[in-house]
């Protein structure tokens, strides 16, 4: 998988340069990170909409592209896959497996986690997000 997403990602950056009319990476460059981040909320929730219904194909196709658009917001944002992989192995040696820290300060997730810095909260847009069809 790992190749996979490396290729995706160098994809991403060859086509965000190119015209805009024909190409959706280009145009999500264009529009921005705020863009970036409302189309990989909406596949995220597509795909957890698609799961709950129990529609694995679906689940498939909405995946592909939560994992496209994630690697588009990962070169927006100047993360390469290889900087994710290595959180991932970090979290192995920790946790023994590459999952999410706990939200607590004790423990584990204070020795893991750098100290806790409060992120602003991004409005995206107004619009209410469905799954399209």
């Amino acid at each position: 998988m790992g190749d996979s997403l490396e290729r995706l990602y160098l994809a991403v950056l060859a086509a965000k340069d190119l015209d805009p009319a024909t190409s959706r990476t280009a145009r999500l460059f264009q529009r921005g990170p705020a863009k970036m981040a409302k189309k990989l909320a909406e596949e995220a929730i597509e795909v957890v909409i698609d799961a709950v219904n129990g529609n694995s194909e679906a689940v498939v196709r909405e995946s592909a592209d939560l994992l496209y658009n994630l690697t588009v917001l990962w070169a927006s944002a100047g993360v390469r896959p290889e900087d994710v992989w290595r959180e991932m192995a970090r979290r192995e040696h920790l946790l023994g497996i590459a999952e999410k820290l706990p939200k607590s300060t004790s423990g584990i997730a204070k020795e893991a986690a750098p100290a806790a810095v409060r992120r602003r909260i991004v409005a995206l847009e107004g619009r209410g997000l469905r799954k399209r069809h």
